[in-house]
């Protein structure tokens, strides 16, 4: 039985184990879990979301939500695992972040051929097959190496992840459950401000206390930026972003000027997250200030919002067509460490990475992604992006084409793609 070594637990990982699981191969997953803490991660499951329990859109007429049905062609245990765990959320596919990673730990585990070994790797072996899926929060150490390794400097940005709060502390006498603009369920609660309350908010909110960053070369990444930095651009920005009130109008609340929303964060709906609240305010500052949101006035906090650097290679300069590095083609990258951003874009290059690992460990020939799917339009923007690298999300211009008047056709075209590219992967 062939053999290839995983460093890394998270969703890209996994995806990788478990690819190569189904193909027969014997997989050795490293995880640094417990002996190395990130400060991010809370439980030993793998695949745990960090910083948000939402998978994103489930429309095909979403480029993340058309990613998501292109991984379904390779029986993605994310999307398995996502089928157990989901809760309600209108029109994003979001889950129990528990019953998720533990299906997905419980998943790999049951195959005879998984070996899972808890310690931290500081060093890449040269000499045999090993994808390298330590994401956003690889440790210093091993980063050092790769670094080392690559002969390229690492680049990184600061994320976050948003508070969490028990349901039954909400005053349903000033919030009210619905989705925005009618999508069949009432699956978010909204606290609506009033245009007074809304500005009091946002000045209170600017002026809180934040935790200290040890980094004098501070970077966000735009798709998900702080809540304070986002109202440090206008005291309006935040109403025409995560606070925006459009579609989420009630009869008792008619034209509210800014409205929070909450999403389940667990099965029994006893826990929600306040979505688009990623922030780096001190614990007490956040309990202070996002108690002044209408309704969270006595919230109990389950979990508060947490900053955290996200570190990223610098993929045109490193990566190869086949997502090895040129510095060492036996190892291939896979997940946020690629240079992609987000849960399913991570997980997609997890998939990709084992495609391409295991058509080499059996001496099989490289077979191009399709550039008209989602996929193959990731891995074009990581090998050719121009020297200003920075990561990126899934979206329709990184295919070519892809307009919006023939959206349906370029759908179609992906889904095509990526099963012809499926055939020629399990029988070339």
């Amino acid at each position: 039985m062939k053999r290839i070594d995983v460093i890394g637990g998270g969703l890209a990982g996994s995806e990788a184990a478990y690819y190569l699981l189904n193909k027969g191969f014997e997989v050795h997953l490293y995880d640094a879990r417990p002996v190395y803490q990130d400060g991010a991660h809370e439980t030993e499951y793998l695949g745990e979301l960090v910083c948000s329990n939402s998978l994103k859109s489930k429309r095909l007429d979403n480029a993340c939500g058309l990613l998501k049905e292109e991984m379904r062609v390779f029986h993605s245990l994310m999307m398995e695992a996502a089928d157990q765990a989901k809760v309600p959320s209108g029109n994003a596919l979001s889950v129990d972040r528990e019953i998720f990673a533990r299906y997905i730990t419980e998943r790999l585990a049951s195959f005879p051929n998984f070996h899972l070994h808890r310690e931290e790797v500081t060093s890449l072996p040269t000499n045999r097959t090993v994808i390298l899926a330590t994401g956003p929060l690889t440790s210093p150490k091993l980063l050092e190496s790769i670094v080392s390794l690559v002969g390229v400097k690492n680049h990184s940005f600061f994320d976050a992840s948003a508070p969490i709060v028990k349901k039954d502390s909400i005053d349903f006498s000033k919030a009210y459950c619905k989705s925005r603009y009618e999508q069949g369920d009432e699956a978010y609660i909204n606290c609506p401000f009033t245009k007074q309350e809304y500005f009091t908010f946002v000045r209170e909110l600017l002026c809180a206390e934040k935790a200290l960053l040890h980094e004098f070369d501070t970077q966000y990444f735009e798709g998900c930026l702080p809540v304070e930095v986002i109202a440090s651009r206008g005291m309006e920005t935040l109403r025409h972003g995560p606070l925006k009130p459009f579609g989420l109008e009630s009869p008792e609340h008619p034209n509210p000027y800014a409205v929070v929303q909450l999403r389940q964060d667990t099965k029994l709906g006893d826990y929600y997250n306040i979505v688009g609240f990623q922030t780096n305010l001190t614990y007490p500052e956040q309990k202070r200030v996002f108690r002044m949101i209408p309704g969270l006035e006595n919230a109990e906090f389950l979990r508060f919002g947490l900053m955290h650097r996200n570190s990223y290679l610098v993929a045109p300069s490193v990566l190869n067509d086949d997502l090895s590095l040129k510095a060492a083609p036996n190892i291939f990258v896979a997940g946020q460490l690629s240079g992609v951003e987000g849960y399913v874009e991570s997980a997609a290059m997890g998939i990709l990475a084992a495609i391409h690992a295991s058509r080499k460990e059996e001496g099989k020939p490289f077979i191009k992604v399709p550039r008209l799917s989602v996929c193959g339009g990731l891995v074009s923007y990581l090998l050719h992006a121009s020297s200003s690298f920075s990561p990126m999300n899934a979206n329709w211009a990184l295919i070519p084409n892809a307009k919006k008047e023939n959206r349906q056709e370029t759908i179609d075209e992906a889904l095509r793609s990526i099963r012809e590219f499926k055939e020629k992967v399990d029988h070339d």
